[in-house]
């Protein structure tokens, strides 16, 4: 994701007339200066999104570290009139750039005094500004939630956590999997999360005593329960309660000897780092380089350097020493042996990780659950999204550690209605996370027509909550349920609602399950299609997505490939706007970058159709680009769920399922459930920072019924944020850009939709 990172801010910084230099090779090239220092144009970075690495290159450099070093460095930099830095890196990068900045006036005046600048010079260059951005695949920075690189590495573990999978359930193999993360557990943890893992070593959170007996003992116990596969996962700083190293072979020769299990060693290694960058990582990246150049515009010399990053879904800036301090306390805390709080240094997204992975990994013998007696129903309804079955299988296992019966509806409400219902265990969910579309089979079937059927179902089989997983037609359907609610007191139960559809319509929630997945499905064929282009050279590609009549697929894939434009019905387009679009694309081709790309919302215009653009760019096109159309069509619902979506469909069952026991608990009364106000029908729902439940009564005037899509979407901001990467001039509403924050330490309670 860094060169997603490199092309927002120089296009950025060119859209606001700065010049733009690269600094080749790291801190060393500024060493070095010469060739390393380069002015760069609009098309120096084009093609590049989807190329992993960075092209600058990146080093470690010894000089820098030396005043002697930082000397040459700002020479360098004077001599070009460079007093803005951007720097994307970790925590030793970040810091070096603060001392160099610290440093800054005094280097200057040494350089005068020496000879090599004038007094002008001193004068007019006085002010180094530093803003940062953080690539690093462990995620090991304290302060922000994503740094650039997790979760395209996370997709790498994934994608060979998945495959060996297979080849482990045909022989009964045991895994052991080595992943990177020498001082930080997060993508050993996540991915342990994302593929259900037996076990996992972090060194966040070392094993208590006897591990050995218990983790034999867990692994064991799944074979006896006829699974065929065990997977453990192991950080490679991954420590003991006395600070020993556990590795691999360590993890492997224990399985051998004490079970004799068939066990096999995979260390990932650098794998890890490679590849094409995933769509949050470019969207993402793409962001934190608009904002990093906003920054350094807005920076004066008595603002601390600060790092933008993100929380939740917001744009933040922080303190750039308050993170790095925050960073290194982990480590003290580490290696002080203080593990708790190290787990609450690392910030809340990892605390939320690893409490949910600690909740679904490990059953408790029966004797020890409690016994509520209780019955939840959990069922999918509308189209299948990826990462649907991620989130069944966190209901089911939550609920039962709750001590509730777990009841697994087919084929949605009409599936409900025709007593398609059954017991479900905590064993039948295992290795569900990596399923795509949805395992309990879904229906867009409203409960309307079937109220009569589906009360009786849910006296017979005594059901008193709901969990409904699914799209816009679920909280339709919630609405029809509690408005039934007058009529049938079975109806009069806790109901909540988790999203789950690729269009990412459904209003309350700024992300919803399978989206992620999608997006990734575009970007990925976007990228096939822009190479397929760079042969034929001159040609323009129209994409159709999915997402009914909003336009998120359309926009932020647009963003993710690097499009020239997206149509959306969001944003009404006139003939007009097509005609600039056409001659923007002219423009285009008379550049060294002779290819187009156009996405298209199936629903944007019903006029204005794929063909009809298509035909439009065709005829004006002549003799200058020719045209290609593509309709993505049902590959957008398909395919293995994204880490993200796991992910995020696991912690956020597994706190709607928390929600329908704390409410179960309120209504019941004289040996019933009854529940019949507005806040017993909640849809759970990610909103900038934080998880929130909200009544879907309330969500009622947020809503657009006719086009099933919410009145407002935070997602529209990022408009401008595409064109100007595309050279459109537009205005950029900097009212969202963050301001600077500081880095807080969050009380145990804060609830969060970090993810």
């Amino acid at each position: 994701g860094m060169n997603a990172a490199v092309r927002a801010v120089v296009r950025m910084g060119i859209y606001v007339n700065a010049k733009v230099y690269f600094i080749y090779e790291g801190y060393q090239g500024m060493v070095d200066g010469g060739d390393n220092i380069v002015e760069v144009s609009w098309e120096s970075v084009s093609s590049i999104l989807q190329v992993g690495g960075t092209v600058i290159g990146s080093a470690r450099c010894k000089p820098f570290r030396t005043r002697e070093g930082r000397l040459q460095a700002a020479f360098h930099l004077v001599q070009r009139g460079i007093t803005n830095l951007c720097v994307i890196g970790g925590d030793g990068s970040l810091t070096g750039a603060n001392l160099f900045r610290e440093e800054w006036s005094g280097l200057l005046e040494e350089l005068a005094q020496k000879g090599k600048i004038d007094a002008e010079a001193v004068k007019k260059y006085a002010y180094l500004n530093i803003v940062g951005m953080v690539g690093s695949i462990d995620n090991d920075f304290c302060g922000t939630d994503m740094t650039i690189g997790t979760d395209s590495a996370l997709h790498r573990i994934i994608e060979v956590v998945d495959a060996i999978m297979t080849t482990a359930q045909s022989h009964q193999r045991t895994f052991v999997l080595e992943v990177m993360g020498r001082h930080c557990g997060y993508l050993a943890l996540v991915s342990a999360l994302a593929c259900g893992a037996d076990w996992v070593f972090i060194p966040e959170y070392p094993p208590e005593e006897g591990w050995e007996d218990s983790m034999c003992v867990k692994l064991s116990e799944n074979r006896a329960r006829k699974k065929r596969l065990n997977i453990i996962i192991v950080a490679e700083g991954a420590i003991d309660c006395h600070n020993k190293p556990i590795t691999s072979e360590k993890v492997k020769d224990l399985v051998v000897q004490r079970l004799g299990f068939d066990t096999r060693v995979t260390i990932l290694g650098h794998v890890q780092r490679g590849g094409t960058p995933s769509a949050f990582d470019r969207i993402l990246a793409s962001r934190m380089g608009v904002e990093a150049v906003l920054a350094l515009l807005e920076a004066t010399p008595d603002t601390p350097a600060c790092v933008v990053s993100l929380s939740g879904n917001q744009a933040v800036r922080l303190p750039l020493m308050e993170c790095v301090q925050m960073t290194q306390e982990v480590q003290k805390a580490m290696d002080e042996g203080r593990f708790l709080e190290a787990v609450r240094l690392r910030g809340r997204s990892f605390e939320n990780n690893l409490n949910t992975y600690k909740l679904l990994s490990h059953k408790k013998p029966d004797a020890e659950l409690p016994k509520t007696n209780f019955n939840v129903a959990v069922l999918n309804v509308g189209a299948p999204a990826a990462g649907m079955n991620a989130a069944v299988r966190a209901a089911v296992r939550v609920g039962i550690t709750e001590g509730h019966k777990i009841f697994a509806v087919i084929d949605g409400f009409e599936g409900f209605s025709r007593g398609k219902i059954k017991e479900i265990s905590w064993g039948d969910v295992g290795g569900w996370t990596g399923q795509g579309g949805s395992i309990l089979g879904t229906k867009r079937t409203l409960p309307a027509k079937y109220l009569e059927k589906i009360a009786d179902q849910m006296r017979t089989n005594n059901i008193n909550a709901l969990m409904v997983i699914g799209g816009f037609e679920a909280y339709l359907g919630l609405l029809e349920l509690s408005a039934a609610r007058e009529k049938y007191d079975e109806f009069c139960v806790p109901m909540v609602m988790v999203p789950a559809t690729v269009s990412n319509n459904v209003p309350g929630s700024d992300f919803s399950i399978g989206a992620d997945t999608a997006l990734n499905t575009i970007t990925d064929t976007c990228d096939r299609i822009k190479q397929s282009a760079s042969g034929t050279k001159r040609r323009v590609f129209i994409i159709e997505t999915m997402g009914g009549y909003c336009g998120y697929l359309a926009n932020m894939g647009a963003l993710a490939a690097g499009a020239d434009a997206a149509y959306i019905f969001e944003e009404q387009f006139d003939i007009r706007e097509l005609q600039a679009n056409v001659e923007h694309l002219t423009e285009k081709m008379k550049t060294s970058i002779q290819r187009g790309l156009v996405l298209r919302n199936e629903n944007c215009n019903e006029n204005y159709t794929t063909d009809f653009i298509y035909q439009l760019y065709s005829e004006e096109g002549k003799g200058v680009f020719d045209c290609r159309k593509n309709v993505l069509g049902h590959m957008q619902q398909g395919g293995a769920p994204s880490p993200f979506d796991r992910n995020f469909g696991t912690k956020i069952s597994a706190k709607a399922m928390q929600w329908i026991s704390k409410k179960l608990k309120e209504t019941y009364r004289k040996g019933k459930v009854f529940a019949n106000t507005d806040d017993s029908v909640c849809l759970l729902g990610m909103r900038r920072r934080n998880l929130v439940f909200q009544p879907v009564a309330e969500l009622k005037s947020e809503t657009d019924f006719v086009h099933r899509i919410p009145k407002e979407q935070w997602w529209l901001k990022l408009r401008p944020l595409m064109k100007i990467l595309a050279k459109y001039k537009t205005s950029y509403d900097v009212s969202d850009s963050g301001q600077l924050e500081h880095v807080a330490m969050l009380p145990k309670e804060a609830e969060t939709g970090a993810i």
